[in-house]
């Protein structure tokens, strides 16, 4: 029972670590594999493969914890400075007082979330070249499987690792490196170990896709691919400030994923284009209703807290938008509508209410109005249905441009991928990048959290950056409510690095802080 505590492999079926519940390896709502049969023929091994998939989308914990959706917003979204949540009382999460706290459930959540995708994936990987079947089908298996634990032990590298420019070139702690099924006493692997782990594992995924000539049906963008590999190494090598590799695989990650047209834009955001590179699967017949990403950010969502504190972008980037950029009217411009809204909150009236209604049909009549508030994001089924990005072409294209000022090439061809990103797709026909030096930078960081915003990127950019997070008060200009207009230091909580949770290190005594 200890280790079932320890890292929240409630999956566990006997000596398999695959899922007890038979909807975590469906395929589809009524095709089922019984746990102890996974490894009997490659069929079924592809089920356990999709059940990886369903893991990043169920109830874990508590209302609120949805798998990736959580990490994208707890973490991702409120930890930065781009958007303004109207919730006070959520201060000690926004404000990352939790990080050196390690019994919190914040602090435990993602380690027991993605050490559950790592145990099933290492379950695959070490049984899949003895499972009967094709040993292409098995290749492409097992190269899937290795793809979900690269991005598992990435993400919470960024999580439980310092910066890379913080970490003396990896040499410091961050996670434990399980790489087989079982649970044993491991010690804490440095940020490097676990870098090069995941490079290891994407150049074996790699090669095993090529190697199979496979890759996922075009609709199930869920499924992992080469493709997605590629996107897992650009962001990681971007993360460890390896830049070459990061702008190589950027490169390839969005070679057959042009970028969305401005309907696409306009659609919500939560429905596949052909920009997805790959997304977490949701739909009306699979539904986690309130635990869901979208029950906390979809602009028409019927849940309460949508409905009482909308989801808004911080007046300070809203203000650095053109006019003539489509990505500003996602927002509710009080300036512009001139439209009354109370000035120490933002909070709208009846009229301000009925405004967004008149625009946006499906907002519920019971809803609030804030300044700012969010239209990107909706939902396509009540409360919070919807497919949730994990990559898209832009921030590819933005990886690139990033990697290729850092190495200092030619500042065109980083003008020319910001030209790509804005004026041709006619996000703002009007812009044009010309900007060299530092400010080219500045432009970059402008525009990967304008294009990106509210998709999970802001605190993990500013801990990369070693940039301070600074959020003003409705007093000094912003609209940031009380506790949450603030100042937080990259050296401030813990160094932005959480802290290993007292449910490991209370029963993995070879763990050394």
């Amino acid at each position: 029972m200890k280790y079932i505590y320890r890292i929240g492999l409630v999956l566990a079926c006997a000596s398999l670590i695959l899922s007890c519940k038979k909807d975590y390896l469906d395929r589809l709502p009524t095709d089922t594999v019984a746990p102890e049969t996974v490894f009997e023929s490659v069929e079924n091994a592809k089920m356990a493969v999709n059940g990886l998939s369903r893991l990043m989308k169920r109830q874990y914990i508590s209302q609120g914890f949805n798998g990736e959706g959580t990490i994208k917003m707890y973490y991702g979204i409120y930890g930065g400075v781009n958007a303004s949540i109207p919730m006070t009382g959520w201060s000690s999460v926004i404000n990352l007082e939790y990080f050196a706290n390690p019994n919190s459930t914040y602090t435990y959540y993602p380690w027991y979330y993605y050490y559950i995708i790592i145990g099933n994936a290492n379950a695959i990987i070490d049984k899949i070249d003895a499972t009967p079947g094709d040993a292409k089908e098995k290749e492409f298996v097992k190269a899937q499987a290795l793809t979900f634990r690269a991005y598992s032990y990435m993400m919470l590298a960024q999580l439980y690792g310092d910066r890379w420019s913080s970490s003396n070139n990896g040499a410091t702690n961050a996670v434990v490196l399980r790489i087989h099924e079982g649970l044993e006493n491991m010690n804490l692997s440095t940020l490097k170990e676990t870098y090069d782990l995941i490079y290891s594992d994407l150049n074996t995924a790699i090669g095993l896709y090529e190697s199979s000539g496979k890759t996922r049906i075009s609709t199930n963008n869920y499924e992992v691919n080469k493709d997605v590999a590629y996107a897992v190494f650009a962001r990681a090598a971007l993360n460890k400030e390896d830049f070459p590799n990061a702008e190589k695989y950027a490169a390839l990650a969005r070679t057959s994923y042009p970028l969305m047209s401005n309907t696409e834009y306009r659609a919500g955001f939560s429905t596949v284009n052909k920009e997805w590179i790959w997304s977490v699967f949701d739909s009306d017949q699979e539904t986690i209703f309130f635990y869901s990403y979208f029950s906390y950010i979809a602009y028409n969502s019927t849940s309460s807290l949508v409905r009482t504190y909308p989801r808004s972008i911080s007046k300070d980037l809203f203000n650095k938008i053109p006019v003539s950029d489509i990505r500003k009217d996602m927002f509710l411009d009080p300036v512009k509508t001139g439209l009354t809204f109370t000035a120490t909150t933002g909070q709208g009236d009846k009229a301000a209410l009925a405004y967004i209604r008149n625009i946006y049909k499906d907002i519920p009549s019971n809803s609030t109005a804030y300044a700012y508030m969010q239209f990107k994001f909706n939902a396509t089924g009540m409360p919070g249905v919807g497919q949730l990005n994990n990559f898209r072409s832009s921030e590819m294209l933005l990886i690139e441009a990033e990697a290729k000022y850092k190495q200092g090439k030619d500042a065109s061809t980083i003008q020319s991928l910001l030209n790509e990103l804005t004026k041709s797709t006619g996000r703002d026909p009007n812009y044009v990048c010309n900007k060299t030096g530092q400010d080219l930078f500045q432009e970059i960081k402008l525009y990967r959290a304008i294009e990106l915003w509210g998709e999970g990127f802001d605190f993990f950019d500013l801990k990369r950056w070693g940039d301070p997070i600074v959020r003003k008060s409705f007093t000094n200009g912003g609209n940031f409510q009380g506790a949450l207009a603030t100042t937080i230091q990259p050296t401030d909580r813990n160094n932005w690095k959480i802290v290993t949770p007292a449910k490991e290190t209370d029963f993995n005594s070879e763990i050394k802080q």
